[in-house]
């Protein structure tokens, strides 16, 4: 029996494993044998289960599509067309509109800040100034400080302005060492023995800052002994 046949009965004709040799089309309503549909696929695929439209209907759908696609993309974009807030009298003569009080002025930038120039430091709205840097790996940080930090900072000799509002510091931890040790040519400042260690004029714990200005060179004995006495106090013993 051919194909005809089984679409006159398609639920009768059966092959020897229980399946049907036709289906209908959800689309064209027609029963057409099964090789006329594509096989489903995926989740939804369960043996010999096909999709629901034949493969004319697809074909037709398909070139339906591809024909609605280029009608879309050949239409001309429309221009949009802004119109004028300004009001026009009887002659056609365009009045100036008036100022809106709520709008700001523009805030002009002036020049760029001296590198050298701590006052021309702005402390944000809570007061602090950021600063960035490099860590010894290349990695960029920031935090914010106050502005007397920053103030003392730049006056040392230890960051920059970069704006109002931001200070970079010039060296890391590990070129700041080898900056002071190479300046001081490796001699203690206190007893002028070699010296391959950094101490703080005015101690860190007296407020002292890790800056050109503040640290020198020093040997581990002078380091030691000294810890976090004033100079004159240390160098009268």
């Amino acid at each position: 029996m051919d194909w005809r046949a089984a679409c006159v009965l398609p639920n009768t004709l059966m092959t020897d494993t229980n399946l049907p040799l036709s289906k209908q089309c959800a689309y064209c309503k027609q029963y057409k044998p099964l090789t006329e549909f594509r096989r489903r696929t995926g989740k939804r695929s369960k043996g010999q289960s096909r999709r629901g439209a034949c493969r004319e209907c697809r074909k037709l759908r398909e070139a339906g599509n591809a024909q609605m696609q280029l009608q879309v993309k050949g239409t001309p974009a429309l221009k949009e067309t802004k119109t004028s807030h300004t009001s026009t009298g009887s002659k056609g003569k365009t009045r100036p509109r008036a100022a809106d009080p709520r709008r700001k002025a523009p805030q002009l930038r002036g020049p760029k800040p001296d590198p050298q120039d701590a006052s021309a430091l702005v402390p944000s709205a809570k007061g602090m100034i950021l600063m960035r840097g490099h860590s010894d790996k290349g990695r960029r940080w920031h935090q914010e400080i106050d502005l007397e930090l920053a103030v003392t900072l730049v006056k040392e000799h230890a960051a920059v302005v970069v704006n109002r509002r931001t200070i970079r510091r010039l060296y890391s931890n590990k070129d700041f060492r080898a900056y002071i040790l190479t300046r001081d040519n490796y001699t203690c400042h206190f007893c002028g023995l070699y010296g391959d260690t950094i101490d703080h004029l005015l101690p860190r714990a007296k407020g002292g800052h890790t800056t050109p200005d503040n640290c020198v060179c020093a040997c581990n004995l002078c380091n030691q002994s000294k810890a976090d006495q004033y100079v004159e106090e240390f160098m009268g013993r």
